[in-house]
């Protein structure tokens, strides 16, 4: 039976392979199951999450982001170094205070609108139902009734401008807010969207927001990637892309070879 929605995370190895999508979300195999890269971020957005939902006082940070850490670590296959764990440990401790400051410096008086919002909204421009499920981090609002869409990504020194300009990194802010805003019933000028950097090994800055633009042309391009997506997943499409399997985990596998 095919699955009645699609993560932005599934649109992107989709489009960096339909096969590859195939062999992890129908045939349900093991693909990237995550580093202590991906336990620092699941960790450090944990603290971010719970620090504006008003759950977890200042004081609380570093003990809340070390339970989820090493619990995360207990999770991997292999287990990561005694001295790498140590250093991205004092790592998070450069970050989480900087991280509400940074908010009030670029947007004085907001408020927390949501943290971790749920998305499951139809994709009212397919002739089938498929649904976009995801998350999004925060949603803060300022006093001159705009909403901010931030999404956390957790990184080493920050991100280069190709890297902050990229059409399937930017693509998620752009559906997220067009799919929010039919949520809530809000004019989608009156919503911006951000990443939010935050940096392990950066000696100052270690938070970073900034803005991503999202406008009308932007979300015509980012909804038609999606829409094709889903009715190629509709259609029974999952041909291999061989540019992209120097960095698959099936590459010249039993399930998968050239």
């Amino acid at each position: 039976m095919t699955k009645q929605h699609i993560s932005y995370s599934e649109l992107k190895i989709f489009t960096e392979c339909p096969y590859k999508w195939h062999l992890q979300y129908e045939k349900g195999l093991k693909g990237f199951t995550g580093n202590i890269y991906t336990a620092f971020g699941t960790a450090i957005h944990s603290v971010c999450e719970q620090s504006a939902l008003g759950n977890l006082p200042d004081e609380d940070f570093a003990d809340h982001f070390d339970l989820v850490f090493l619990d995360e670590l207990k999770k991997l296959d292999e287990k990561p170094k005694n001295k790498m764990i140590v250093e991205m440990r004092e790592q998070s401790r450069h970050i989480f205070h900087k991280v509400f400051p940074a908010l009030q410096k670029l947007f004085p008086g907001y408020e927390v609108y949501s943290s971790e919002e749920d998305i499951y909204e139809p994709i009212s421009e397919l002739d089938f139902t498929r649904y976009l499920k995801g998350f999004i981090d925060l949603v803060i609002k300022t006093p001159d009734d705009k909403y901010h869409i931030i999404d956390w990504k957790s990184c080493s020194w920050g991100w280069d401008m190709k890297r902050k300009s990229d059409s399937m990194t930017t693509y998620q802010l752009t559906l997220y807010k067009k799919f929010f805003c039919e949520k809530h019933g809000i004019d989608p000028k009156q919503v911006e969207t951000h990443f939010g950097l935050l940096k392990r090994t950066a000696k100052s800055d270690n938070v970073e927001i900034f803005r991503v633009t999202s406008g009308p042309r932007k979300t015509v391009n980012a909804t038609k990637v999606l829409t094709d997506a889903c009715t190629s997943i509709h259609n029974g499409i999952k041909v291999k892309n061989r540019n992209s399997c120097s960095k698959c985990p099936f590459n010249n596998t039993e399930h998968c070879t050239r």
